[in-house]
């Protein structure tokens, strides 16, 4: 799997993001392209190109990415008023093909997303 990819770099700090929370397994930071005026994506550091390539051994680290994105709301001060979006696939509208969380919130939310 490559990890060549622009979240790889922000992850191997090779390119800059406004990161607002990190750990040894996943970083989070701010979307610049915001659907909202709170929009971070938690990434996870090992490269997995999309949520269908995550394997059982990945299931740790998938709850992890749940439990920071949670976590970063709180930060945030979004409290329990968020939504959480992982896109699979260029179909499902998913753009950089590493494994991420989005974590949307600050304004009403309406559904279907779209």
């Amino acid at each position: 799997m490559s990890d060549d990819t622009i979240f790889g770099k922000i992850a191997r700090g090779e390119a800059p993001a406004k990161i607002v929370y990190e750990d040894d397994l996943c970083l989070a930071f701010r979307d610049l392209y915001p659907a909202a005026p709170t929009h971070i994506l938690v990434i996870p550091r090992k490269p997995i190109p999309r949520l269908c390539d995550a394997t059982a051994e990945d299931q740790l680290l998938l709850g992890h990415l749940m439990l920071v994105a949670n976590q970063v709301a709180e930060q945030e001060g979004l409290g329990d008023k968020f939504r959480l979006v992982v896109n699979n696939g260029a179909e499902a509208g998913q753009s950089v093909f590493h494994l991420h969380l989005h974590v949307i919130g600050g304004r009403s939310l309406s559904w279907p997303p779209g």
